[in-house]
């Protein structure tokens, strides 16, 4: 991509105002500030069908036009600074992130809420295992010396946290949270909430007697196929327990497997009253929770423009500025690095992209072909002009079972030569793994370094390469199989190829193999289920 630095959207057209987006088609009532009733999802009669479609698309790339005189003014109104602005600061893109990022963006600056990311599938089945051998386990146990770190600052500038770090045991996660505050000083005690719910392992024979398949979004295949080995299973939750949370004044949300947008948009729901059917609304929250779910990737990380010029040592993560009618800036605090233009935002919009019309959460079906950007300079983009559709009658459930076992060995090849040596370890290899009689379900050899990340399309590897690494991969169900081959890497080093090295790790490991089932429910099966408590620490 060679894009100007600066460009701006000459979108040609009025900005959508409540009344429009309440129009034939729109999303219903406009935004209702402090409705006593509180927020609660609405009968979602005549949504359409469960799609997987969860991507993203934006428009082309703009040009240095200028916007028309009507736009120019329509834009000059929203951005009233008297308006209210709700800022939500990213600190966590996935459990493993850089911890120091969160506390960065509470000290850094102005933020209202802080946004921390830490699941994905295979990390639900991670915890799973992790509770399995301690009861007390099974969250991310960061989490909470973060949350120590940061009390005194959250205290004092009020800012409050929702974070998926309670995994697939959110009350361990706030009782061990609970431990560890107890010997800070604080001036009041920390509000802390748990969403519980999402987790339905031991509900599963439950729902398959009452008539829920839970088939394979993709095969098609009944759950009942593989149930006796399941290791998890989590419902993805909207925001209403957050918003309930919020509601019940807590400082801290902890919850298990919510639907990682949600932890943005359910703080605005909260703070700008956002109706249950203004899909419009709903939508542009959820396009600011997928920009803001993966941390640093909006904000320069992880990007293919400009990448040598982005300095990434101590970057800053992504800030929403939303505003009540559902427009909202993509930020960072200004002393921190990092980089926020329409490349950034645009890579991180079309992150695992489905079907750009269909983006489907909990809550809203979002449609991102809508979006407009408008690269204002100074590291912030405006995005408006999302639009969303009725949410659909089911939820997503993630499920993990055991599926085998595998183990990878590598050796390193050096010059001259190093590719075809390399070749000739993995023949001679194979070869013994056929004279001992060991057989597998799968076997995979990749050559590091002379294709292995574009396979094909790398085209032949080069004659002079100065080192290439062997990396064979082996899959069985059987584990004693699979352990056979971890015996067979090493003797390469002498009975192999020449100039060979990287062998200092020793046999490589046997491991679980875990896979994801997709599924779906119905969501009044699981809803009725979901609790929220608060209590002070």
């Amino acid at each position: 991509m060679d894009r100007k630095k600066n460009p701006v959207e000459p979108t040609g057209e009025q900005p959508v105002t409540s009344s429009e987006r309440d129009g034939p088609g729109g999303g219903g009532p406009s935004p209702r500030e402090g409705d006593p009733r509180g927020w609660r999802p609405p009968a979602s009669p005549g949504a359409p069908s469960f799609d997987m479609g969860t991507g993203a698309a934006v428009l082309d790339a703009p040009d240095e036009t200028t916007l028309d005189p009507a736009t120019e003014e329509a834009l000059e109104a929203a951005s009233d600074p008297s308006e209210k602005v709700v800022r939500i600061g990213s600190g966590q893109g996935f459990w493993g992130d850089w911890q120091e990022a969160p506390k960065l963006q509470v000290r850094t600056g102005a933020i209202d809420y802080l946004m921390l990311d830490y699941l994905a599938e295979i990390t639900m089945s991670i915890m799973q295992k992790q509770r399995e051998r301690s009861p007390e386990a099974g969250y991310a146990r960061d989490f909470v010396q973060l949350m120590v770190d940061l009390a005194p600052d959250l205290v004092d500038r009020g800012v409050r946290v929702v974070s998926n770090a309670g995994g697939v045991n959110p009350v361990g996660c706030r009782e061990a949270l609970g431990l560890a505050l107890a010997s800070v000083d604080l001036p009041r005690p920390l509000r802390v909430a748990v969403v519980r719910g999402d987790d339905i392992m031991g509900r599963l024979d439950e729902f398959i007697d009452g008539g829920h398949a839970l088939s394979h979004m993709e095969t098609g295949e009944p759950l009942s196929t593989v149930r006796d080995r399941v290791a998890s299973a989590n419902v993805y939750l909207g925001a209403e327990p957050i918003v309930r949370a919020l509601e019940q004044g807590a400082d801290i949300v902890i919850t298990g497997r919510s639907t990682d947008t949600a932890l943005t948009y359910a703080p605005l729901i909260h703070e700008f009253g956002w109706a249950a059917d203004d899909w419009d609304l709903l939508a542009s929250g959820v396009v600011a929770g997928h920009i803001n779910e993966c941390g640093c990737q909006a904000t320069g990380g992880n990007s293919l423009v400009d990448w040598r010029q982005i300095d990434l040592t101590v970057p800053g993560y992504p800030i929403i500025e939303a505003r009540g009618d559902g427009t909202f800036v993509v930020t960072k605090h200004a002393a921190l690095g990092g980089r926020v233009t329409w490349e950034t935002v645009t890579e991180q919009l079309v992150y695992e992209m489905g079907d750009p019309e269909e983006y489907i959460t909990p809550d809203v079906v979002a449609d991102f072909s809508t979006i407009e950007l408008q690269d204002m300079g100074e590291d912030r983009v405006k995005v408006r002009g999302v639009r969303g559709r009725a949410r659909t009658d089911k939820l997503k459930v993630s499920i993990a079972y055991s599926d085998g076992f595998k183990a990878v060995g590598t050796l390193t090849y050096a010059w001259p030569d190093a590719y075809e040596k390399a070749a000739r370890g993995n023949e001679v290899l194979r070869g013994r793994l056929e004279y001992l009689g060991l057989e597998f379900d799968e076997v995979r050899t990749e050559y590091i370094g002379a294709g292995a990340c574009h396979g094909a399309l790398a085209g032949p590897p080069l004659d002079e390469l100065p080192e290439v690494t062997l990396r064979v991969g082996v899959r069985d169900a059987d584990r004693a199989t699979v352990a056979a081959f971890t015996r067979e890497m090493a003797p390469l080093i002498l009975a192999g190829p020449p100039t060979v090295t990287g062998f200092a790790g020793g046999r490589p490991r046997v491991q679980d193999v875990v896979a994801y089932w997709p599924a779906l429910i119905d969501r009044g099966a699981v809803e009725t289920g979901v609790t929220v408590d608060t209590v002070e620490l």
